[in-house]
């Protein structure tokens, strides 16, 4: 019976799933972008990736969580500011998306994603002054990212901490904070994905969450040790490349 139900596709997604909350739970974004990629790779029709891999966030997103907090990387207050503004964006980027073409809009995200990789590469290399959370943008930057990641089947993690870490706060507590506040975020889209897909199609998504839920509690401690101008080269590294790829 087990040997059913490990088949090479759950495999797979297992590694599918590991791979990218790996990347994510270490630098605070990208989930979204890889798991897509990968799934259509494999041949996953574009409405069902972008469905399971929200729906796995669901599971990822608090593992990771849960492990940031266990971690110390995480600013409540941060989180607090945050998380209303995102599951509203996400609310209303889900309602939009039936009657507007997400792709249409995804070069200028795409542009935006490649200025603010640049933009972190120059800070990574530049002296840093510390930001108060109480920084006016916040809530601003935590609905723009939850609109984006609704109606672009992804975007949270680049939009989110890269512009935050772009305006100066601490890396590994917008990371950890971010992460964190992701599951609302995606709780809110997925719920959306269900009503109108039905969950029979999105089964698959089993060993996605199997993999990333694995691979949550690796990013956090990752996070903790890496120093600060490491991580945040390889945070403006991923934006840039992943978003050049969706560029072009």
């Amino acid at each position: 019976m087990l040997a059913e139900f490990i088949d090479a596709d759950f495999l797979i997604f297992v590694l599918i799933g590991f791979l990218a909350q790996l990347v994510d739970g270490a630098l605070g974004m990208a989930f979204g972008v890889l798991c897509t990629t990968a799934l259509l790779s494999v041949g996953v029709p574009p409405a069902v990736a972008s469905a399971m891999t929200h729906v796995t966030e669901c599971f990822t997103t608090a593992a990771s969580g849960v492990s940031h907090a266990y971690q110390r990387n995480v600013d409540w207050r941060l989180v607090a500011r945050l998380a209303p503004a995102g599951m509203i964006g996400g609310a209303i980027g889900a309602y939009l998306l039936s009657s507007i073409d997400g792709e249409a809009i995804a070069p200028f995200i795409s542009a935006y994603l490649i200025a603010v990789g640049l933009f972190i590469l120059y800070k990574a290399f530049r002296p840093r002054w510390p930001r108060d959370v109480h920084d006016w943008l916040v809530p601003y930057v935590g609905a723009a990212g939850g609109l984006l990641d609704a109606m672009g089947g992804g975007g949270w993690g680049p939009i989110v901490t890269s512009s935050l870490l772009g305006r100066g706060h601490e890396p590994k507590k917008v990371i950890g904070s971010t992460n964190l506040t992701e599951f609302g975020v995606t709780l809110v889209i997925s719920l959306t994905f269900i009503v109108t897909l039905g969950w029979s199609e999105l089964s698959s998504a089993a060993g996605l969450v199997v993999g990333g839920v694995l691979a949550a509690p690796i990013g956090a401690l990752v996070v903790k040790r890496l120093p600060v101008k490491p991580l945040m080269l390889a945070v403006a590294v991923i934006i840039i490349a992943t978003a050049a790829v969706r560029f072009f």
